[in-house]
């Protein structure tokens, strides 16, 4: 059984989940500042009223919406993830990169992987039921962005900006589950999501180049080639960056979202070095390490800022 769980742990990449689901805490930590319209902390000696002890009490009373995001956010993945390495299993055998992954090699039948594909997309549209109407009702919507990605490789170059699409509706998915309304200040980190996943995965595509060009697969860097390539991925991430000093001036954040930014900016700007056009061997590095780091800094900067840095000491 733990060999089972094991391969499709392998087979969805879960490790890879470090991407979005900092993204959806911030999108669900935003969203409940919001709704308690917590301007800034108040201490006093006798009597100390922190925004602390008002997150605790909606989580207490609503920590099921926690708990639902994130099983939304596994099961939507977990579903993407395993239908993209389904529908690619006889690319992924010609592969020598990719030849050992779990259908190709046999670890999991093709049956096997799409009946997972279908429990997963299943059980991410029962978890909305118990969220919210327009979750719910939107939860169609987010499938098929999530699912057509693995499509695109086929007929556009785009297909990164699919995916970084796909992985984007963490931030405003999560903000929707609690608020059950839209506003800016997610979006906006969603938009910093889709630019910068974009961007790294064209990093991670260039691996694929000479492979894409000879199976008539689109990517950037197959049709671009890797130094064109790569000049697309430090837009991408430009831009993503540019998106999370847009929502840093407009959400009024402090000096730790700002020292969350450099860490982020550090992280984009870290992997851009190490990656050259005629030496790839710290894709991986750049791919897995600096990401993952970058998402999760920023991720503890902005909630730490959003609960801590607008504290207020009366003298």
């Amino acid at each position: 059984m733990k060999t089972k769980i094991r391969n499709y742990l392998s087979l969805v990449k879960f490790s890879h989940t470090i991407f979005a689901m900092p993204f959806a805490l911030i999108g669900f930590f935003l969203a409940i500042k919001d709704l308690n319209h917590i301007p800034y902390v108040k201490i006093q000696r006798r009597f100390i009223q922190t925004v602390w002890q008002k997150t605790s009490v909606y989580l207490l009373h609503n920590w099921h919406v926690l708990i639902l995001v994130v099983l939304c956010m596994v099961f939507a993945r977990s579903a993407a993830m395993a239908f993209n390495r389904w529908l690619d299993k006889n690319f992924d055998a010609l592969n020598p990169r990719t030849a050992i992954r779990e259908i190709p090699s046999g670890i999991i039948t093709e049956k096997n992987a799409l009946l997972f594909v279908i429990i997963n997309c299943i059980l991410f549209i029962a978890t909305t039921c118990f969220i919210n109407p327009i979750c719910l009702y939107l939860s169609p919507v987010a499938l098929f962005v999530i699912l057509f990605y693995s499509y695109t490789k086929r007929f556009t170059p785009l297909c990164h900006l699919v995916l970084g699409l796909g992985l984007s509706l963490a931030p405003i998915g999560a903000y929707l589950a609690v608020t059950g309304t839209f506003n800016l200040l997610p979006i906006l980190f969603s938009l910093t999501v889709l630019f910068w996943v974009s961007g790294f995965d064209i990093i991670y595509a260039l691996q694929d180049e000479e492979f894409d060009k000879a199976n008539n697969l689109y990517s950037i860097p197959a049709v671009l080639g890797k130094s064109k390539a790569l000049r697309v991925s430090e837009l991408l991430h430009l831009l993503s960056l540019a998106c999370v000093i847009a929502a840093g001036i407009y959400g009024h954040f402090g000096w730790l979202y700002w020292c969350g930014m450099v860490v982020f900016g550090g992280m984009l700007i870290y992997q851009h070095s190490i990656v050259k056009p005629n030496d790839l061997k710290k894709v991986n590095l750049a791919f897995m390490t600096a990401n993952g780091i970058a998402s999760v800094i920023f991720a503890i900067f902005v909630l730490l800022d959003l609960f801590i840095s607008k504290i207020k000491i009366p003298l």
